[in-house]
């Protein structure tokens, strides 16, 4: 991939270095994670399950103790903490860096299937595994889990319902950006702590973290069922790919598309 872009990684601007730098490091992680057997998928998409999970109890307690969605959102980041530290796989975090690196050429459209299919799944029931250990390991949360989880199931397929979906898509990739851009640890979980507080604190659409309060909700005994969740979730799920793809994603892309075009020169050279 250097080799590609000595002319513009020997630029004299440190912007555009910088800019070249990012690039690479997104497109080799992108083909890193692409490249995964299924095996690879499975665990760490079931990984992340479990850890967002852990972070949506938090949510519930603070949220059960303050009433306050903007703390329980800064209590849900424990949430993506996790998952940065632990290297494991969210769904929505795959909509910058993997495309990237099958729009430059270093992995094919199957493998993006592959790996946005199996994290989803594995998501899902990695989150609902351990949403059924919370509400019956803390009882005390069952009123709070169908309480919030009520917000989403009877939540109308209307323009808020859309913008929310939205700008939940937006909103965790632009963190999965400001991680990439980030140079140390540090600035990583400034922006997992920023990318959570948004999502949950201002309740967006976000169709994992959401599908689990629901399946909480529903552990719980509230009175919906996965009916009412695949009917919010279905769309939830493609509009937040949606708002990470053509609105950060497409806009990334575009500013990078001299890059682009090198890496799918050298990919073509073998290189």
């Amino acid at each position: 991939m250097a080799e590609a872009r000595e002319e513009l990684g020997s630029t004299d601007a440190p912007e555009e270095d910088e800019l070249v730098q990012a690039f690479d490091r997104i497109v080799g992680q992108g083909a890193q994670r692409l490249h995964r057997t299924w095996r690879e998928v499975l665990t760490t998409g079931l990984a992340g399950g479990l850890e967002v999970g852990v972070g949506v109890a938090a949510l519930f307690a603070v949220y059960a103790e303050t009433g306050s969605h903007l703390l329980a959102g800064l209590a849900f980041s424990i949430g993506f903490i996790a998952l940065l530290l632990a290297r494991s796989e969210l769904f929505t975090e795959g909509f910058l860096v993997p495309v990237t690196a099958v729009v430059a050429g270093r992995a094919g459209v199957g493998q993006l299937a592959k790996l946005w299919s199996g994290t989803l799944v594995a998501n899902l029931v990695g989150g609902w595994l351990v949403m059924w250990v919370v509400v019956h390991a803390l009882p005390e949360l069952a009123a709070t889990a169908v309480e919030q989880a009520t917000t989403f199931v009877d939540a109308p397929l209307d323009l808020r319902a859309v913008c929310l979906s939205l700008l939940a898509g937006s909103a965790i990739t632009l963190m999965t950006r400001m991680q990439q851009g980030a140079e140390s640890e540090g600035g990583k979980i400034v922006a997992a702590v920023a990318g959570a507080f948004v999502l949950a604190g201002l309740v967006l659409f976000h169709s994992v973290l959401d599908s689990l309060i629901i399946f909480a909700g529903i552990h719980a005994g509230g009175p919906f069922g996965y009916g009412d969740w695949l009917a919010w979730f279905w769309y939830a799920a493609l509009l937040n790919m949606a708002g990470g793809l053509l609105v950060v994603t497409a806009l990334r892309l575009v500013r990078s598309k001299d890059l682009v075009e090198r890496e799918r020169e050298a990919v073509a050279d073998g290189r």
